[in-house]
Parts: C-alpha cells; structure tokens; sequence
C-alpha cells in the first residue's frame, strides 16, 4: 500500500498505523518525508504528536472541519470514549459540549486544545481492570473503528464520577433521554465499581424514572442489597438545601427532587 491509497482509507491516523499498512522500519525516515510533504501540500494536518487527519482534496486544511470523536478515538492505542463524550456519541447528551474523554490503560497525555476543543485522558479505573473490555463495544464511524462505553456503562460511569460533568440538571436530561438499559449490566458494571455512593444514586434514578424506563418495583429489589447502610449525599459539594430520600439511603438536592429547571406549564 502507497501513503496517497492510505490517506484515502483513514479520515485519521497515528504514525504507527501508517507506518505498519506502508511496512516502513522505524528507523526509516522515509514516512517522516513523506508525512512532511502532505503536510505542506495541505493534504493533511497534524493535531498533536503522532496524530494526523487526512484532507480531502479541495478542502482548506485551515478550515476543513474535524470529527471530535475521531480524533478522541485515537488519542491512544486503546482509547476509549466514555462519560459524556459516550453519551455524546450515543446521541444522548443534553447540551453541546467543546471538551471530549477518553479513557486509557496507557500513560496519560496532557489535555490539550485543538480548535477551540479540548481532549482529556483519563485513567481506566483500577476496578475495571479485571475485566477492562466489559461494557465496550467497537463501532465503525466515518470509516474508522472506534471504541465506544456502551449505554449501560456510560449510564453508571456519569452517576459514578457526576463531577466530570459537574451539572446536576445537565445529568438528568441526558440520562433521562435513555429509552432503554440492561438491568443486568447495570448491576453487573456496578458490581465492578462497588462503591456504595454509585448504587444509591443508581438506583435513586431508576426508581424516579420507573415509568419510564418501564420498570417495576421487582426491577428494583437488586439494587435494596448494595444500598449504603448509612446515609451518603447525592452530591456532598451541594450547598442547597437537600432531602433524605429513605429507600436509598440517599440525600438528594430538593431542587434536583423538584427539577426547578423546568419552565412551568402556561396556559394558553
């Protein structure tokens, strides 16, 4: 295979992808020449170390639109999109966001910006190492195979680190665009995690959205098991006024219980 054939296979790649379809030695310098010749002919642009994404002929290299999630999907050998860069993908994230994670078993980069967009690694977390592929799928997108959480995991990844998104009302829409999850591999997952906060507020939203979801009260009896024996905050950084939700053993923000986001019902 020649670079022109392989730029036209990959939107995006890494210097080892390229150098492994082209069969080119590390040592050589020869995809170094080669990458430098694209890149002054504007048929690629680089976006960090290592990273390239090919321009179509025509297209403006300065101008020519990014796919984040290409570009998130290659940021290292085993990247992983996940929270709500996963609900991104999946097309259930409530409002447009310019910041993108993956996650990685591998050495973690510095975050860093490219056009206005930033991209974060994040560690894989330790508990999932004993099984790093549960709740992973491979997906083509744009021509590229990407890693992606599945819903189920993405579900229970956000209520175990909510800070990543750091807006309560911004989780709950987002999470309540979700038509449908395995009950099972929700357990599962947080069987993995085992962190008793993570059950609580699973299981406090389940039992919010039963109808919904189209959940019964033997749906949720799983979850009585693995409820914290003492009460642990929904968010013990909230500063309002809050509410101990008994079942779960949970105290949730009022205005959360209340969704004072919403706009009123007007009568016209």
């Amino acid at each position: 295979m020649d670079l022109e054939t392989f730029l036209a296979q990959n939107l995006v790649f890494t210097i080892q992808e390229a150098r492994n379809a082209l069969g080119i030695e590390k040592n050589s310098s020869s995809l170094a020449n080669l990458l430098a010749y694209h890149l002054r002919k504007g048929h690629i642009i680089r976006i960090s170390k290592g990273l390239y994404y090919t321009i179509p002929r025509g297209g403006d290299p300065k101008t020519y639109p990014t796919d984040p999630y290409l570009i998130a999907g290659k940021m290292a050998p085993d990247s992983i999109l996940a929270y709500h860069t996963s609900l991104g993908f999946h097309g259930k994230l409530h409002s447009l966001r310019t910041d993108f994670i993956y996650i990685t078993q591998k050495k973690v980069k510095p975050s860093f910006i490219f056009r206005d967009t930033s991209f974060k690694g994040i560690a894989i977390p330790k508990k999932t190492l004993v099984n790093p592929s549960f709740g992973v799928e491979i997906v083509e997108y744009q021509g590229c195979k990407i890693r992606v959480t599945t819903l189920e995991r993405t579900f229970v990844d956000i209520l175990d680190r909510p800070a990543l998104i750091n807006n309560w009302e911004e989780i709950w829409r987002s999470l309540e665009s979700i038509e449908y999850v395995d009950l099972q591999q929700v357990l599962t997952y947080a069987k993995i995690l085992n962190n008793v906060a993570t059950y609580a507020r699973i299981a406090f939203f389940l039992d919010q959205h039963r109808e919904m979801l189209g959940l019964t009260e033997e749906n949720l009896l799983p979850f009585d098991a693995f409820k914290p024996t003492s009460p642990c905050y929904l968010d013990r950084h909230n500063k309002e006024p809050n509410q101990l939700i008994a079942r779960w053993n949970l105290i949730v923000p009022k205005s959360l219980l209340q969704k004072t986001w919403e706009e009123p019902h007007e009568n016209f």
